[in-house]
């Protein structure tokens, strides 16, 4: 009997360690899936390389997570482990799509798909996650994929997976937010969900909204790291660049200190104009071994708004050489040209401008082309900056006035008079409320005609003045019209007119040597007509 009851005893003591060994392994698979999900990667490894050798599931998650650290080839040697497994042969698929192999990806997704069971469904999910969370394959069919997992088992994270999916293809939006939101309606500590619908605000530009998604994203779980680094982006829009320094540094505090997630605390400084700190902390990267090409990005578009052209321009240039061409951005183009611009290489400069041009993808490209604009005028190549603003004015007419107004003054500040003269005549007809269009339109005609005696500025500077009216306070304006009737009308012969300017100018300034000139010429015979 005593021996029955020892044997009962021993077998309860196994029986209660295997099943503490089962929870404490399932808790560990479990905290490892949630890593991934919160884009922490090296933990993730830590805590799933253990389990992977005899657990197949943790072995798939494990070469997810591989890949979550740009490692294709380690991802790759992981889910060759477990061949027969679906979860690691949907792995595969994941890196052939990284591999650009779409074909092969889609094949071995297909071949998951097609071998799941009546009452499965993660084979379903795990096929059209290899689509969703890569780039290549059909969108669509991973949606119908998850509509049939989600027709066996109805959970949060087919819901999740399944708008992420439909954000990616075109007018997708409103069934992804359907999806998150019906998620956080029976989920309200679902911090992923409201992380989802933060970006689908973002995209749309509404940062109000986003910033309060991403806040009850941040209360429902604070351990995430994500909902600050996206807080961190949403204020940095709005203007709080210091709510954006906190949440990125609380980011920081939560991640895995990755040179990813240092990089997007990097990004956050220079986004919000700290281009010191940012190259610090770049520096700082880039000494301690870190070789990644966005790295020379951020710090050459810092240095550029330092005006350590130099260094600028030596760092964008390790950029192009480590960066994949499809990559590249428009933006990279662009600082590429503003650093050659301010390094007396406008030839360079103009090439750069043209491919950041091409590369900008927005239906309204009026930005990027005010942006060249502006920095061939901060280079004083105004002929340049007249060009551009010129063909910004061309492809967008109802852009902004002030866009006619660079147009006209860089062409006249480059003696390209009869452009000056189109470009402000297009903008007092279109902006008629505007009178720096008549102003100029008299001050371009006066260029041609400096000697006053065709008067054709006359009607321009009459006009003008009559719009501004007597209050009218800037000074070197008045003078410039002023002068301008002066000589006209003295030329015409009409020396009381002439006088009455002659007047405005001394009322003015007394001592102006114009008008000491014109005492000493209206003083002899005024000219004959």
């Amino acid at each position: 009997m005593k021996n029955i009851m020892k044997m009962m005893k021993q077998s309860i003591a196994i029986v209660a360690a295997v099943a503490f060994g089962f929870s404490a392994q399932a808790q560990s698979l479990e905290d490892g899936i949630k890593m991934i999900k919160y884009e922490r990667y090296e933990s993730a490894k830590k805590i799933l390389a253990p389990l992977a050798g005899s657990n197949a599931t943790a072995n798939y998650y494990l070469g997810i997570a591989e890949l979550g650290l740009d490692n294709p080839a380690a991802a790759k040697a992981d889910f060759a482990k477990f061949p027969e497994d679906l979860a690691n042969k949907a792995g595969m698929a994941r890196v052939a799509f990284t591999e650009k192999n779409v074909a092969e990806g889609s094949r071995i997704a297909k071949e998951v798909a097609d071998a799941t069971k009546k009452k499965e469904w993660e084979p379903l999910k795990y096929a059209a996650d290899a689509i969703t969370y890569t780039e290549g394959g059909d969108k669509q069919q991973a949606i119908t994929w998850y509509k049939a997992a989600l027709a066996k088992n109805d959970n949060a994270d087919l819901h999740i997976a399944l708008g992420d999916a439909y954000q990616q293809v075109q007018g997708g939006g409103g069934e992804a937010m359907n999806n998150w939101e019906s998620v956080t309606s029976k989920d309200p500590k679902n911090s992923l969900a409201f992380s989802r619908i933060g970006a689908l605000w973002y995209a749309a530009k509404n940062y109000k909204l986003a910033l309060e998604s991403y806040g009850k994203a941040k209360d429902a779980d604070p351990s995430n790291p994500l909902p600050y680094r996206d807080l961190a982006n949403a204020y940095f829009w709005v203007g709080k660049y210091d709510l954006a320094k906190q949440n990125i540094e609380q980011y920081l505090q939560l991640s895995d200190k990755s040179i990813e997630d240092q990089m997007q605390y990097a990004n956050i400084l220079y986004l919000s104009k700290d281009y010191p700190a940012a190259i610090s902390k770049l520096q700082e990267l880039i000494n301690g071994g870190a070789n990644k090409a966005y790295l020379y990005r951020i710090l050459g578009y810092s240095q550029y708004e330092t005006k350590d052209y130099p260094n600028a321009l030596q760092n964008m240039r390790t950029f192009f050489a480590k960066q994949e061409p499809s990559k590249i951005i428009y933006s990279d183009y662009l600082y590429y040209a503003k650093i050659m611009n301010q390094s007396n290489m406008p030839d360079s400069a103009n090439y750069y401008y043209n491919k950041a041009d091409q590369a900008d993808t927005a239906s309204n490209k009026s930005d990027v082309e005010r942006q060249i604009a502006e920095s061939f005028k901060d280079a004083k190549d105004y002929a340049k900056s007249a060009e551009w603003y010129g063909k910004l004015v061309t492809t967008y007419p109802e852009t902004q006035p002030l866009d006619y107004f660079w147009w006209g003054a860089m062409a006249y500040y480059s003696k390209n008079y009869d452009v000056a003269a189109k470009a402000f005549e297009q903008m007092e007809t279109k902006y008629p409320d505007q009178p720096s269009a008549t102003y100029w339109r008299g001050r371009v005609a006066a260029a041609v005609d400096n000697e006053g005696k065709t008067g054709v500025a006359a009607p321009f500077y009459t006009k003008w003045l009559e719009k501004v009216g007597p209050t009218y306070d800037k000074k070197a304006d008045l003078m410039q019209a002023y002068q301008y009737l002066t000589l006209y009308y003295y030329n015409k012969g009409d020396k009381a007119t002439a006088q009455s300017y002659l007047d405005k100018v001394a009322a003015i300034e007394p001592t102006n040597s114009f008008v000491q000139q014109m005492k000493g010429i209206m003083s002899k015979p005024a000219p004959k007509k």
